[in-house]
């Protein structure tokens, strides 16, 4: 079934991946791949100045607005943003790539087929764990506060507007969510150019303030973010949470580089987007230390807008807004991507997965998980009413999520790689130091809203957990009755009517004999002239080549045992699989083939293998599931489903 364990395979054994795939094959371009990664990852980095800056001086722990904290705050955010993203994950973590992917779940999966049957094997798997779901917090927080730190934008304009803010954002991200189910491939045609543009304008308006008062380059300096944290101390490090706001996008560029593979992302964010970047973060700096204190007051309260002239704010704002729109975008692609991913390493439930694309399979729309966010926005825009008061929340996932892979990384340096560990020690250690001070300077705005994160993410932890220990737990009690296959095949021989026809009956193991094939013949006493016993693996790889896809076994007097394998970003079509299973007694005619599945119901146990509670929220997971039909694309007309009770 489709929750069976990732099997542990060597990399480059039969399920290896082909490297076309992959490695998005690079059919276009590095160029075009480049452009197009402009448009797709780099919107939740890039909206990062929108607040990032703004929210060092007037968030929770104000700064003085002097040249000193300027220059400090615009050096940490120069340096974090060198340390963190180009250094940690554009040119070390993009390099861990699993057959192309990236992302917590795929850095996992690479890592567990060294590790995983370690003594600490299982840490890291829960690292990973508690880190994807950490991103879940982050995918209900950045559409809320990207939009309305645009929106906000109206009041800089005309402050009478201020009323029309919350109407505005709820209206577009009501809007967005909607648009989710007709797929992204119309609007993804304009992400990359719209994009560029903002880049450009954002790049341009800061180098007009750079080039007014080029004091500001002296933040280049690594010197004055240290002074930075000797004038303030507990100041500086409580700024810390404001400057991170900086670099948050940063696990998402890891996490979307199957889409278009190392290179063309690296030519993007060193060639395009972080000089941009950059420009905008040091001329909102020479802005604010140019003007007089009033105006300075005024400016630091929107000092993305106010780079602008006043007859170009307008305009600036339509620009963000659409930039910002574009962001969410890609973060709540991204949920859908993760939680498909969950899903297929046995970490989720089936939920209902359309795609919205007749060629690009990556392109999938989860109702169930864009209801949710959509819910969790809502009421994080409701309930925060601004960008600023969204800052608090905003960061403790990012950087929880950003410390873990850190700890990844390093078993990744020893574990995978087979670095010296003096080596390595001394790289992990540095990144820790840096990521860990982000974590704990975040940490203190529990608070004021980033409980917010932390709660949704051990409530996704939870889940994630519970479902996959409830699944081994009921795999092993299956697994303690089962019947042999090959004696089952001779006694039932002779017990039952064989009729024409094909029965195919799905089961989680490779061993022993599905309930519902028991059920069958012991209600209805028949068989098929072809009974082929199915089983759906889910590689530790992203995808497998269609060639190692089958494997099949025949035991005699018309019965088979065959294997459909999959990686975790394929889509598990078992008709379409079965179409290169022509071996297994001929091929499959779905007219006359019948597909037999078991539906498991929890019964209570007298020593369970997981406290009661959990066991109620397993059941209810269990009963919630979407059907296996649906999950592997079933004719809905050959289906037959047969109960069955579980006791774990």
């Amino acid at each position: 079934m489709s929750d069976s364990a990732p099997a542990q395979e060597p990399s480059g054994g039969p399920g290896a991946a082909p490297p076309a795939k992959g490695t998005t094959a690079h059919h276009a371009s590095t160029a075009t791949l480049a452009f197009g990664a402009i448009g797709i990852v780099f919107g939740d980095i890039g909206t990062s100045p929108l607040y990032a800056f703004r929210e060092t001086f007037v968030g929770p722990n104000p700064l003085a607005l002097d040249t000193e904290h300027v220059l400090g705050v615009v050096s940490l955010i120069f340096w974090s943003m060198t340390l963190i993203v180009a250094i940690q994950y554009v040119s070390i973590l993009m390099r861990a790539d699993n057959k192309g992917q990236g992302g917590s779940l795929a850095l996992v999966a690479l890592i567990s087929r060294s590790i995983g049957k370690s003594r600490y094997g299982w840490l890291a798997i829960l690292l990973g764990v508690f880190a994807t779901s950490l991103f879940y917090g982050d995918s209900m927080i950045t559409p809320a506060i990207s939009v309305l730190s645009a929106v906000e934008g109206l009041t800089v304009v005309d402050e009478g507007l201020e009323d029309f803010v919350i109407p505005i954002a709820l209206g577009l991200l009501v809007a967005l969510f909607l648009l989710q189910s007709r797929g992204t491939a119309k609007v993804g045609a304009l992400f990359a150019p719209v994009m560029i543009v903002y880049f450009t304008v954002i790049a341009l308006l800061g180098s007009w303030q750079i080039l007014q008062h080029p004091e500001v380059l002296w933040a280049l300096n690594p010197w004055y973010a240290v002074n930075f944290f000797i004038l303030d101390g507990w100041l500086a490090f409580l700024a810390l949470g404001s400057v991170v706001l900086a670099v948050t996008g940063s696990e998402a560029l890891y996490s979307d580089m199957g889409h278009f593979g190392r290179g063309p992302m690296r030519l993007s964010w060193f060639g395009f987007v972080m000089p941009c970047l950059l420009l905008n973060y040091f001329g909102q700096g020479a802005m604010v230390i140019s003007l007089p204190p009033e105006a300075a007051a005024e400016a630091i309260q929107n000092p993305f807008f106010f780079l602008a002239q006043e007859q170009w704010r307008l305009p600036l704002v339509f620009l963000a807004t659409f930039a910002t729109f574009i962001a969410s975008q890609a973060v709540i692609s991204g949920a859908f991507s993760i939680t498909h991913q969950a899903m297929q390493l046995g970490y989720i439930p089936r939920l209902a997965v359309r795609h919205t694309s007749e060629t690009e399979a990556g392109q999938i729309y989860i109702p169930s998980i864009n209801w949710a966010l959509l819910v969790a926005v809502i009421i994080l825009v409701l309930t925060f009413q601004n960008s600023s008061n969204l800052a608090s929340a905003y960061g403790i996932a990012v950087t929880g999520a950003v410390t873990i892979d850190t700890m990844l990384m390093g078993v990744l340096f020893v574990g995978v790689w087979k670095w010296k560990w003096y080596v390595a020690a001394p790289i992990v250690l540095l990144f820790l130091i840096v990521d860990g001070a982000y974590f704990a300077a975040n940490l203190t705005k529990v608070a004021d809203g980033g409980w917010f994160p932390l709660l949704v993410g051990a409530f996704a932890f939870l889940l994630l957990t519970t479902w996959a220990r409830g699944r081994k737990l009921m795999r092993d009690r299956m697994g303690e009755v089962a019947l042999p296959i090959e004696i089952f095949a001779k006694s039932a021989q002779n017990s039952a009517t064989r009729v024409p026809g094909t029965a195919i009956f799905m089961a989680s193991s490779t061993a022993g004999v599905p309930s519902a094939l028991l059920h069958n013949i012991k209600h209805n006493k028949v068989l098929h002239e072809r009974v082929v016993i199915l089983t759906v693996e889910i590689q530790d790889v992203p995808y497998v080549d269609p060639d190692h896809r089958c494997e099949f076994t025949e035991i005699g007097s018309g019965f088979y045992r065959a294997i459909l394998r999959y990686g975790f970003m394929d889509e598990t079509n078992v008709p379409e699989g079965l179409k290169s299973m022509s071996r297994c007694g001929g091929k499959f005619d779905m007219m006359e083939t019948s597909f037999f599945l078991s539906r498991q119901t929890l019964l209570p146990s007298e020593k369970p293998g997981m406290p009661i509670w959990r066991e109620k929220i397993f059941a209810w997971m269990l009963r919630n599931s979407a059907s296996a039909m649906q999950f592997f694309r079933l004719p809905t007309n050959r289906v037959v489903e047969l109960g069955s009770q579980v006791r774990i």
